[in-house]
């Protein structure tokens, strides 16, 4: 049986309307640097996912389906109709699922540091994560993650940033994080992305290693109506150690999709 959960959220800013949807094991606090940003310019409303941050934890296992369906129940409860959807990781799995069911409800996508299009080697990598974690506990593995989120010279200067997300991932309730975690392993958009014909941005790192550069060009390749921007260097998690780059490259394309 299917339960939608509302989810708690934050609306900021004025002008069009703007959905930001986090990532695995993080909450809505994940774009505090990008979205000042955006909202003298946005409507930004924020929200913890299911099981996340402040919102409350559903029963049983759910899929991206029901992920989908929270974003819409969101939607519902503000009284927006239309509005522009952007997410990072995980999140940028949600916003294409949801443009796919609820077209009419989109202006424009913004797909960040996400993945489709994995062979099978990049899906046994995600998996091997998956599973390790299963099998010895999230917090004992978590920190390998650490160099594939971040730059080296930023783990050295803001080591208090890479603290506090740890912290928010080991704080997540294990079994929301590790099933957050199988749908973002099991995810394959690609058969899909053709679909969706709102304008799209595609943003990564040029170093991310799980959502590399050669699955970012396929995505934009597979989509009718989307740009690709890769900030080089930078790695997965782009919202904490570049959001200036974010936001501007956000507003940058906002501002084109809105016109």
């Amino acid at each position: 049986m299917t339960h939608t959960i509302d989810c708690d959220y934050t609306i900021e800013g004025d002008g069009p309307p703007l959905f930001l949807i986090h990532g695995i094991g993080a909450a809505r606090d994940t774009w505090r640097f990008v979205a000042p940003q955006l909202k003298p310019h946005f409507t930004v409303i924020t929200y913890d996912l299911r099981g996340h941050g402040t919102s409350p934890k559903p029963e049983g296992v759910f899929d991206l389906d029901e992920l989908v369906n929270d974003l819409e129940r969101l939607r519902e409860r503000t009284g927006i109709e239309k509005a522009h959807f952007a997410g990072h990781s995980l999140g940028g799995m949600i916003g294409p699922a949801y443009a796919r069911r609820y077209p009419e409800r989109v202006l424009s996508l913004g797909l960040l540091s996400t993945a489709a299009g994995r062979t099978e080697d990049d899906s046994q990598k995600v998996w091997a994560v998956v599973h390790a974690m299963e099998e010895k506990g999230v917090a004992n593995v978590l920190s390998t993650l650490v160099d594939r989120w971040y730059t080296d010279a930023f783990i050295a200067a803001h080591n208090d940033i890479v603290q506090r997300r740890l912290k928010q991932v080991i704080d997540t309730d294990s079994e929301i994080f590790l099933n957050v975690f199988r749908i973002y392993a099991g995810t394959e958009m690609m058969p899909w992305l053709n679909e969706i014909t709102a304008p799209s941005l595609i943003l990564t790192g040029e170093n991310d290693g799980g959502c590399n550069l050669r699955l970012n060009k396929g995505i934009h390749t597979a989509m009718p109506n989307s740009e690709l921007v890769i900030l080089p260097d930078y790695k997965h998690s782009l919202l904490l150690e570049a959001p200036d780059e974010v936001a501007r490259e956000m507003l940058r394309f906002l501002s084109r999709a809105n016109a």
